[in-house]
């Protein structure tokens, strides 16, 4: 294995809190089985990611509303409380970030509107620290389809087998994986950590 110069940081789950739970589990009063019927149904993980590849908030949420008018509220809840979906920083992750900086070249690569996130970018001043951010939404694709993943190594003048990138989600490691990028599957910060060592990167 060729020695690692370079760590992709996947943002939400790994480094961001973000949980349309804290919006919805009290708009239904505490039943997390309507909630998820509601995430399942209405308000797709799918739909939502379709927003995170570009496509206008403003027009999903029409579009949604027309298809279940009887949940118009609850549609337009999704975008329009977002920020309140918006969690902390998840603090251990950063601490990590910090030590990786100061020997390693640092980049993230998020699944995300472009239009909530800068947002994000007001909030959490750690997303400085890294030498750049591929957005999904600004490049209209995302994870896990390949273009995105050429896309950061080519901005970025990154090799794939000189590259670590963490995210929580298996399906964009396993993507990373077949163009040649390392890949770590974040769970929790130790595990990181742990992980982290089996490329002999010491913290």
């Amino acid at each position: 294995m060729r020695k690692i110069k370079n760590i992709i940081f996947d943002l939400g789950g790994v480094l961001i809190d973000w949980n349309p739970e804290y919006v919805y589990l009290d708009v239904f009063n505490g039943n997390r089985q309507k909630m998820q019927w509601f995430f399942d149904t209405i308000c797709t993980n799918e739909w939502n990611l379709n927003q995170d590849a570009g496509y206008p908030l403003a027009l999903a949420t029409k579009e949604r509303i027309a298809m279940f008018p009887e949940h118009q509220e609850l549609i337009s809840m999704f975008y329009g409380r977002w920020v309140d979906m918006l969690g902390e920083a998840i603090e251990d992750t950063v601490s990590i970030l910090e030590k990786l900086k100061q020997r390693y070249k640092v980049v993230a690569l998020t699944n995300w509107s472009h239009e909530t996130f800068p947002i994000a970018l007001e909030r959490f001043q750690f997303l400085q620290w890294f030498e750049g951010i591929v957005v999904s939404g600004e490049e209209k694709t995302r994870k896990p389809f390949k273009p995105i993943y050429q896309t950061t190594l080519n901005r970025f003048n990154l090799k794939a087998e000189e590259s670590i990138f963490i995210d929580d989600n298996l399906e964009n490691i396993n993507a990373a994986n077949a163009i040649g990028i390392h890949g770590i599957h974040f769970k929790n910060p130790k595990s990181l950590i742990d992980q982290l060592h089996h490329f002999k990167i010491m913290l």
